[in-house]
């Protein structure tokens, strides 16, 4: 499984509302506790809202719910095609905002084939 689809996964897991100890989530995953603590670190960096402690557990604080998109997969190339060229350019105002969007869409949506760098 590539970090996306993890990524993807574990937001569904703590959708639930109930903590969930690093442990438990390796084990869903088959990865590493370690791996799960960078993966909470990353999500967290990119404004998705879980919240958590080494030893504790992690917990989704608030509801992620997006409305239905549909996207072809040529809009959804497009899309991550603007973000990249945003995010790559470090004199754009909005740079980091693009960085963080485009790891939202790619975990968001994983099949359409959206990658970070």
């Amino acid at each position: 499984m590539n970090r996306d689809q993890r990524l993807y996964d574990l937001v569904q897991i703590l959708r639930d509302g109930r903590l969930h100890t690093a442990a438990e989530l390796a084990e869903r995953m088959g990865v590493s506790t370690r791996t799960i603590w960078r993966d909470m670190a990353m999500m967290a960096a990119t404004g998705i809202p879980v919240e958590g402690e080494r030893g504790l557990g992690y917990i989704l604080r608030t509801p992620l719910v997006l409305p239905p998109t549909a996207l072809t997969q040529d809009e959804a190339e497009v899309l991550g095609e603007a973000l990249r060229a945003i995010a790559d350019d470090p004199e754009h105002p909005r740079a980091r905002a693009a960085k963080t969007l485009l790891y939202k869409v790619a975990t968001l949506l994983p099949q359409a084939g959206i990658a970070p760098r």
